[in-house]
């Protein structure tokens, strides 16, 4: 069997479309390739056309390499230069995949067949690829999850907390404001409050921190608004319900709604790699079957979902030799 060339398979994956919702082609690419090579793959259908890759040489892996094969839009094909592969999910996440793939194989020839692949879709918009593949958990002692961390072990990740503030008004004819309520000005005497709200802190994670993603109101300019709404999105480093209790000042003036909820991720670590907390949440909570999460990846999440999204070759082949070295140290500890 001939060896795998990481850069070839890298390129390949990235010149598959695989942005969410449109993964069909690359778990076909990838399924077909892992199977070839002696793999057993197991196709689990996530949704018409979109299935999680499961790729195994022993029936109960101790240690899982695992990331998403999902990229962000908008799709744009591999180039090389000047020692740098660019192409959309170049750093986030199939320069990840094509090491974790690559150091798999390297495991094998050294004999060793206890470590297992897992490539899921969906992890850009919602993880619905890792919450079905949480059910097929084989009773693996370590997930190794790939994400851009720039070649560092994850101490660990923010979480998510996704809400929505509703403002209620009363309609009417913008002549005479006096007879209506404006729910878009209370809205942004919300938003302007909420400025000022002391939010939760964690001595690893820092401050919570949120973006106002998505805002909408009104009806038409000669009316004074009736509803308006803002869409938030938290970074947390507690429980969820600290931020919500934090926005109780606001309750005079908007509703609360919560849309979602990923909790933050404290890791495993080892010895000999730098570690780093990233802002960033991952699939790592919705796979707690998958046994004790580690995360690390070539390529920085500066880069991801940009129109520069790179990763260098040598920090590619760097990361397979390291996630081999990642699985050997955790073989060695169970």
């Amino acid at each position: 069997m001939s060896r795998l060339n990481l850069v070839d398979l890298a390129r390949a994956l990235v010149d598959i479309d695989s942005t969410t919702g449109r993964e069909g082609a690359a778990c076909a690419f990838l399924a077909s390739e892992l199977r070839s090579r002696g793999f057993r793959v197991v196709e689990q259908a996530v949704s018409d056309g979109r299935f999680n890759v499961l790729a195994l040489l022993e029936a109960n892996p101790t240690v899982v390499l695992s990331t998403h094969i999902d990229c962000v839009p908008p799709f744009f094909a591999s180039r090389i230069a000047d020692g740098v592969l660019y192409g959309r999910g170049a750093c986030d996440a199939k320069g990840a995949l094509a090491a974790q793939v690559v150091a798999a194989e390297r495991l094998r020839e050294a004999g060793e067949h206890k470590v297992g692949l897992l490539f899921v879709v969906g992890e850009e918009r919602g993880s619905d690829g890792a919450l079905a593949a949480n059910e097929l958990g084989p009773g693996a002692r370590f997930l190794v999850n790939g994400e851009p961390t720039g070649s560092r072990l994850g101490l660990a990740t923010r979480g998510v907390l996704r809400v929505k503030l509703l403002a209620t008004g009363r309609a009417a004819h913008s002549s005479q404001p006096e007879r209506g309520v404006s729910a878009i000005d209370g809205l942004i005497d919300a938003l302007v409050e909420l400025r000022r709200i002391p939010l939760p802190e964690d001595p690893q994670l820092g401050r919570t921190f949120y973006s106002i993603g998505l805002i909408a109101g009104g009806i038409a300019p000669n009316v004074i608004a009736p509803s308006a709404e803002a869409e938030l999105m938290f970074r947390t480093v507690g429980p969820g319900k600290a931020v919500l209790d934090c926005l109780g000042p606001l309750a005079p003036r908007v509703a609360a709604e919560l849309v979602l909820e990923v909790p933050p991720v404290r890791l495993r670590t080892l010895p000999g790699f730098e570690a780093e907390s990233f802002a960033f949440t991952t699939d790592i909570p919705f796979l707690p079957r998958w046994g004790e999460p580690l995360l690390f990846g070539p390529g920085s999440i500066l880069d991801a979902h940009t129109d520069d999204d790179h990763v260098r070759v040598a920090e590619l082949e760097a990361a397979a030799a390291a996630y081999a070295a990642i699985a050997k140290a955790l073989l060695a500890t169970a």
